[in-house]
């Protein structure tokens, strides 16, 4: 296995653990998803909505979209957790057109991330591992504030075993993902 094959499988594997996850808290009322909890942001809907703008601020820096910190203007863009999964699941849709339009060459390329004091420079390949690794902490979290609502918190580890296909198949092909 190479190693964009390994990026496409961790985008993929991204878009469909952010569905089931959105998914489970679509369950939820607004004043659940909004109800102060313990974690690293005090609510659910914080938390996701964090993830979501951190996906934008890195795609937009492995695309080159110059957008950079603007994208953090607002904490919490969305409030209704219907928008906010569409906006997830069109960064999700954007994450993985980017990683299956790459070269082994481009993972090197050089990728520019306006912090508020300087610009930090990447490799294409880095950045993307630490948007999945962003992106599985975050989720981690949420997962856990989910475990004390009346919603279970879904599984989140049937990705990549080949003989676990069936426990994700009908997601997969609502996503629009190969089934692999």
């Amino acid at each position: 296995m190479d190693a964009l094959s390994i990026l496409l499988a961790q985008a993929r594997n991204n878009a469909w653990a952010n569905h089931r996850l959105l998914g489970a808290c679509a369950l939820l009322t607004h004043q659940e998803l909004h109800a102060t909890r313990v974690s690293f942001f005090p609510t659910l809907m914080k938390t996701l909505n964090h993830n979501l703008i951190v996906d934008w601020y890195y795609i937009d820096a492995l695309v080159k979209g110059g957008r950079g910190r603007a994208l953090f203007a607002s904490e919490e863009p969305f409030a209704d957790i219907g928008e906010l999964m569409s906006a997830q699941r069109e960064s999700d849709r954007r994450l993985c057109a980017f990683v299956e339009s790459l070269s082994t060459a481009q993972l090197e390329e050089r990728v520019s991330l306006a912090r508020r004091d300087h610009t930090q420079v990447e490799s294409a390949g880095d950045v993307l591992l630490h948007l999945f690794e962003h992106q599985i902490h975050h989720r981690g979290q949420a997962h856990a504030m989910l475990a004390g609502t009346r919603v279970a918190p879904p599984q989140l580890d049937e990705f990549f075993l080949k003989e676990e296909l069936p426990l994700r198949r009908a997601e997969l092909e609502e996503l629009g993902l190969p089934l692999e």
